[in-house]
C-alpha cells in the first residue's frame, strides 16, 4: 500500500504536467484559429454564367447526336494453352442509322464475336444481330429491336477541308457518352493494322481512344461525316496515343450501305486488268500518246475489261531488265476523272459497286477513245 501511493501520485503529477503544457495549449490554439460564426458568408456569382455562342453550339451538337450513339460490347472465345476456351470482351461505339434499329460501326469492333450487345444513351441494353460486314473498309452493320430510336443524320464528307471543326462522341475506356472536339488535321490515305487502306481518311486531333472505334465524327451541324476507327500510337512511349486519330469518310460507308443491308456483304467491283503506271520518261521511251495514265499490259479473259473490248499488250519489251507487254490501251480517265496511278483507279472503283457502268478514256495507239465498261464482281474472278 505504501508503494502504490507514491506511484499513483507520480502518475497524477505527470498527467497534469502534460495537460497544462501540451494538450491544453494546442486545444486553445485551435480554438483561437477557428472561429464559430453564427452563419457562413461566401461570395457567389450574381447570375449563372451563360454559355457563349461557340459553347452553345457544342452543347447543341452533343444533345442532338447523343441519342443516336450506342455503346457496343462483344464477347468472343479465345483459346488459352492452360485453360482452353476463354471468353474475351471487346468494346466500341456505333450510331443508329434508321428507325429499324440498324447501327453502323467498325468491323473490328464485332469481328469474331459470338455475342454483340448495344447499350443506348438511356442505359437500356439490347442483344444485337450482325447484318453485314465489309472487312476491306472496316465497316459493319448490326441491328437491335428497340422502340423510339433516333437515327443520326449522315452528312457529306466530299467537301471537308483542313481546319474545319469536328466532334467525336463515343465510349472511350467504357466511359459512355463522351464528347471531344478538334479540327480536321489532314485528309490522306492511311493503312490499318491489318494492312487494308482507307482512302481519304479524315485525320483529326479530337481525342480518340480505345472504345471510340465505330463512333461518329460530326461536323458543326451535328451531321456524321466520319466513323472513328483508329489512333496513331507512339511505339517508343509504350503504345500510348500520339493525339492523332483517323476516321473513315461517311461517303465511303454510304456507298456500301445498300449492299450491307440487303446482301450482308459488298459487291466489290472488278475490272480484270494488269496495268503499268506511266510517267513522262517512260511515255517517251514507249512512244505513247500521253505522258501519264495506266498502260494495260494484260486483260483477264472473260473479265469486265475483256467484255468491253479493252486491249492488253501484244509485244514484249524489257524495261530495266523487267519484261513488259506493250501495245495495249493507255487508260487516262474514268468518267472524266484523271487517272495517273493505280491508287487513283482504286479510289474511283471504291466509289462503285459491281454492275455499275463507267466511261473510260483510253488511247489506242494515237487514237483517243471512249469505252463503256460494266464492272464485274471481284469475288467472281481470280
Amino acid at each position: 500500500m505504501k508503494v502504490v501511493r507514491p506511484f499513483l501520485l507520480g502518475v497524477l503529477i505527470v498527467g497534469g504536467f502534460f495537460y497544462f503544457t501540451t494538450w491544453r495549449h494546442n486545444g486553445s490554439s485551435f480554438t483561437s484559429l477557428a472561429s464559430q460564426p453564427s452563419r457562413l458568408e461566401i461570395t457567389e456569382a450574381a447570375t449563372p454564367e451563360t454559355p457563349d455562342e461557340e459553347e452553345q453550339n457544342n452543347i447543341g451538337v452533343y444533345k442532338r447526336a447523343l441519342p443516336s450513339v450506342v455503346n457496343i460490347t462483344s464477347r468472343a472465345m479465345a483459346f488459352d494453352f492452360f485453360y482452353g476456351a476463354v471468353p474475351q470482351e471487346g468494346q466500341g461505339s456505333g450510331f443508329v442509322i434508321d428507325k429499324e434499329g440498324r447501327i453502323l460501326t467498325n468491323f473490328h469492333v464485332i469481328a469474331d464475336a459470338q455475342e454483340v450487345w448495344a447499350t443506348l444513351s438511356n442505359k437500356k441494353k439490347y442483344r444485337a444481330a450482325v447484318v453485314g460486314t465489309d472487312r476491306a473498309h472496316d465497316l459493319a452493320i448490326i441491328q437491335i429491336k428497340a422502340p423510339d430510336l433516333q437515327p443520326a443524320t449522315l452528312g457529306d464528307s466530299r467537301r471537308l477541308q483542313v481546319g474545319q471543326t469536328v466532334y467525336a462522341i463515343g465510349n472511350p475506356f467504357g466511359l459512355s457518352g463522351t464528347l471531344t472536339k478538334g479540327l480536321v488535321s489532314s485528309i490522306r490515305q492511311v493503312r490499318e493494322p491489318d494492312g487494308s487502306a482507307i482512302d481519304d481518311a479524315i485525320q483529326t486531333d479530337a481525342a480518340i481512344n480505345p472504345g471510340n472505334s465505330g463512333g461518329p465524327l460530326l461536323n458543326r451541324g451535328g451531321e456524321v461525316i466520319g466513323i472513328n476507327t483508329m489512333i496513331a500510337s507512339n511505339v517508343g512511349n509504350g503504345g500510348q496515343s500520339a493525339g492523332i486519330g483517323f476516321a473513315i469518310p461517311i461517303n465511303t460507308a454510304k456507298a456500301v450501305l445498300e449492299d450491307l443491308v440487303t446482301l450482308g456483304r459488298v459487291r466489290r467491283p472488278a475490272l480484270g486488268v494488269r496495268t503499268l503506271p506511266i510517267g513522262p520518261e517512260l511515255a517517251d521511251q514507249l512512244g505513247l500518246a500521253a505522258d501519264y495514265g495506266l498502260l494495260i499490259v494484260q486483260v483477264v479473259q472473260g473479265s469486265a475489261a475483256a467484255q468491253a473490248g479493252l486491249q492488253g499488250g501484244n509485244e514484249r519489251r524489257y524495261i530495266s531488265n523487267y519484261p513488259v507487254m506493250i501495245g495495249g490501251d493507255l487508260l487516262i480517265a474514268v468518267d472524266g476523272e484523271r487517272v495517273e496511278s493505280q491508287q487513283d483507279l482504286a479510289q474511283i472503283m471504291n466509289k462503285h459497286r459491281a454492275g455499275d457502268t463507267v466511261h473510260m478514256t483510253v488511247y489506242r495507239g494515237k487514237r483517243k477513245m471512249e469505252v463503256s465498261v460494266t464492272f464485274g464482281e471481284a469475288r467472281e474472278q481470280a
